[in-house]
């Protein structure tokens, strides 16, 4: 639409223009503004039928320049659409919630991403990271970047689902955190996907943006992976998002000691 836009726009220009040489186009009609115009579109895409030809000065240059925006506008148009159309779309799912539970007997955050292709995105690297306002020693209050550790960051070949898992231990900038105060504070994430497209090798990238306000504690995602009738593995994408009570609680502060088991009949 924008470049059928600038097309006419250009054309309407260059057909004012005309006008106004008064009667420099042989064959014109007087007061027919469309025989302008399409003269323009004629002279624009070196169409050329020949029925309306300039013959003052003032005209041969107008068409002098709309021929050379002519040619250099179809040059760049078809750079624009076959970039557009070349690329590939990452296709790829983020979970709308993070969620933070136990996870190998540690308080771990997790988030769940889906590969919605048809192909493989290989090489792919998952990257974590957390903004926080913090003060400098100078009294200034900046927004630090800091990448969040990954059990595993990288897959050789992302096809189906994977869930990025933070272990919030010493290292970790949420570590002694309580879920209130991690609520009152001013934390946001940033997940990013990089990989390689397996049938064009093209790079494709997505990213998705989480505030406090998208983190659940004592919640687990629920399982969307299942064995079909062929025995391939399938996805159901309608549960994707889908959160259940986690089964161990998290002690707080996070990390401050290891989680123990629900007794049996509490809920979530």
């Amino acid at each position: 639409m924008l470049v059928v836009t600038a097309y006419l726009f250009a054309n309407l220009v260059f057909a004012l223009l005309y006008k106004a040489t008064g009667g420099g186009i042989e064959n014109a009609k007087d007061g027919d503004f469309s025989d302008l115009f399409f003269f323009s579109v004629q002279t624009m895409a070196t169409i050329g039928y020949g029925r309306l030809v300039p013959v003052s000065t003032a005209a041969n240059i107008l068409v002098t320049l709309e021929s050379l925006l002519g040619l250099l506008g179809f040059a760049l148009i078809t750079g624009l659409i076959f970039a557009k159309f070349a690329r590939p779309t990452a296709a790829v799912l983020f979970s709308e919630n993070l969620v933070i539970t136990s996870f190998e007997g540690k308080p771990s955050l997790m988030m769940r991403v889906a590969n919605a292709r048809t192909s493989q995105i290989v090489e792919a690297q998952l990257r974590m990271v957390l903004m926080r306002g913090v003060k400098t020693a100078e009294g200034q209050l900046v927004r630090r970047l800091i990448d969040l550790h990954l059990l595993r960051s990288n897959n050789a070949f992302f096809a189906l689902s994977w869930t990025a898992i933070h272990p919030i231990d010493e290292r970790s900038p949420l570590f002694g955190m309580t879920a209130d105060e991690v609520a009152a504070s001013d934390i946001s994430l940033v997940v990013s996907l990089v990989g390689i497209e397996e049938v064009s090798g093209q790079t494709v990238h997505a990213r998705r943006w989480y505030g406090v306000t998208d983190v659940r504690f004592d919640m687990r995602f629920v399982d969307i992976m299942s064995p079909g009738t062929s025995g391939r593995l399938v996805i159901d994408y309608s549960k994707f998002n889908e959160l259940l009570p986690a089964e161990t609680p998290l002690a707080s502060p996070l990390g401050s000691e290891r989680p123990k088991l629900r007794e049996a009949g509490k809920s979530g």
